[in-house]
């Protein structure tokens, strides 16, 4: 009978596979940014090498262990779901304490259960960087019924700026044209959030 491998178990299989530490930037950052099995079940070398620390050595190395859990069922993980702003901005709240700005999407099931969140991008939110493709490439790829965005303002006010009303807008658009609507723009500051939606720009 084969063993369900639960998220600890994982980690320690890409740590020894890796030859690693348990508390290694590699692996941490894997896990900041595929925080569950199931995402990291279906991250490619392409993905892994555009990782900082990540090569191709290591990213063959992460896709053959990946291949080795793919043989035994994995443990599923309770999935968080997001009710109202506030509950998305509990799932992101740690976005408060970074440096740069960083503009991430989470892509959402018909239960409004997170399925996978991605980092679109770090830096100042630009609409030509922005992108509605590279926003919804994942959504449509995992079959998400919705979205949320969101992104930091380092300064810590939470306030919106023009372009984050354009981004948003732009994006809403796009979403009712790629049929992944979207929900909300979060935007986080230190220890409170805005959304674009309750201010009734979606």
């Amino acid at each position: 009978m084969k063993n369900f491998i639960d998220k600890t178990t994982f980690q320690s299989l890409l740590t020894t596979t890796l030859r690693e530490k348990d508390d290694s930037y590699i692996v941490s950052e894997l896990f900041n940014r595929y925080p569950s099995i199931q995402e990291l079940l279906d991250v490619t070398e392409e993905e892994l090498v555009a990782i900082k620390g990540i090569g191709n050595v290591k990213a063959q190395q992460i896709v053959s262990a990946l291949k080795l859990v793919r043989l035994n069922p994995v443990c599923t993980e309770e999935r968080f779901t997001i009710r109202n702003p506030e509950d998305a901005y509990e799932y992101l709240s740690d976005m408060q304490y970074l440096q740069r700005e960083e503009f991430v999407v989470l892509g959402l099931n018909t239960k409004n259960e997170i399925m996978f969140k991605k980092t679109v991008f770090t830096g100042s939110l630009n609409s030509s960087i922005v992108h509605p493709r590279e926003t919804f490439k994942e959504l449509i790829r995992r079959s998400c019924a919705s979205a949320i965005v969101a992104h930091n303002h380092p300064s810590g006010s939470p306030t919106p700026s023009q372009e984050d009303v354009h981004v948003t807008k732009r994006l809403g658009e796009a979403g009712k044209v790629l049929g992944v609507e979207l929900l909300d723009h979060v935007v986080i500051g230190a220890g409170s959030y805005v959304s674009l939606k309750e201010k009734g720009y979606l």
